[in-house]
């Protein structure tokens, strides 16, 4: 195969893996592994680290249009970001020592968890007063609704939000996923976070997770930028004709087909990872 051939083929790969993650709400991460391990035969270290690349640049794309519109608490961002970030740092560590199979095998086993995570019903809450430390912190904060007015609200297990987001970041650097079923359960399970904040919060984090891994695969020399660039290009304008389609069509139905979708996706990734064949 030609370095043009593999290129286009790349770059149409990437721009329906963004589409379809986009539609998902699971990210192009959980569709470009695959399509480079098990399609295109790529190491999956390499995959990997051209999966973290494109979530940096698609992470970025988006969130800044929830920051302009007030959505995005950006200091209850920053501030779990110490635990993903330490995280993805150690997650990174340890996927370049491991061996492709078993990152295979868990990945696939994260991917029913993040689709069976994406099918299930969110619930819109608020809670009223934050627990003590929260205060301290100054981690409660407010959004705009539908009429521009702003719902104020506050949060509570701060401690138990950060370790789920220290285990959300160890998933993205060992992964190459935005982990982002992970850092939603950490703020709107845990936290009691509502979800709208919880999910702009979650793609505002993600960028800064998957840098903070993907200087540790540069070093290793998982980065390439033959890889990397046709990846990049073609998840940001699918994941960005993605969400143009959601707007317009039945989000419930694209989740049901898309989930079943990355179901068999992941029993492939199990059972290609068993079989020693990644």
């Amino acid at each position: 195969m030609t370095v043009l051939t593999f290129t286009l083929i790349m770059l149409l790969g990437a721009f329906l893996a963004g589409l379809i993650g986009s539609l998902s709400g699971l990210g192009g991460g959980v569709i470009i592994i695959p399509l480079l391990t098990i399609g295109m035969g790529v190491d999956i270290h390499y995959a990997i680290g051209a999966a973290l690349v494109s979530v940096i640049a698609t992470s970025s794309g988006s969130a800044a249009a929830y920051v302009r519109e007030g959505i995005t608490n950006m200091r209850l961002g920053v501030f779990l970001e110490i635990a993903t970030t330490t995280g993805a740092v150690c997650g990174a560590l340890i996927s370049s020592i491991a061996p492709g199979s078993l990152i295979a095998v868990l990945f696939g086993l994260t991917l029913i968890f993040s689709a069976i995570n994406s099918l299930r019903k969110k619930e819109e809450h608020v809670l009223e007063q934050s627990s003590p430390l929260a205060r301290k912190l100054k981690l409660d904060g407010s959004y705009p609704d539908h009429n521009d007015q702003p719902i104020s609200y506050g949060t509570k297990n701060v401690l138990g939000g950060l370790g789920m987001m220290g285990v959300a970041g160890m998933m993205s650097g060992l992964l190459g996923i935005g982990s982002g079923a992970f850092k939603v359960i950490a703020m709107d399970n845990i936290m009691r976070i509502p979800f709208k904040v919880s999910t702009t919060t979650s793609n505002f984090m993600m960028g800064v997770t998957a840098i903070a891994s993907t200087v540790i695969y540069l070093q290793k020399g998982y980065v390439q930028p033959g890889i990397c660039m046709p990846t990049m290009i073609g998840v940001l304008f699918g994941s960005m004709t993605g969400s143009r389609i959601l707007i317009r069509s039945n989000p419930a139905k694209l989740r049901i087909f898309f989930a079943i979708l990355i179901l068999l996706l992941a029993f492939n990734m199990i059972y290609n990872g068993i079989a020693g064949r990644i």
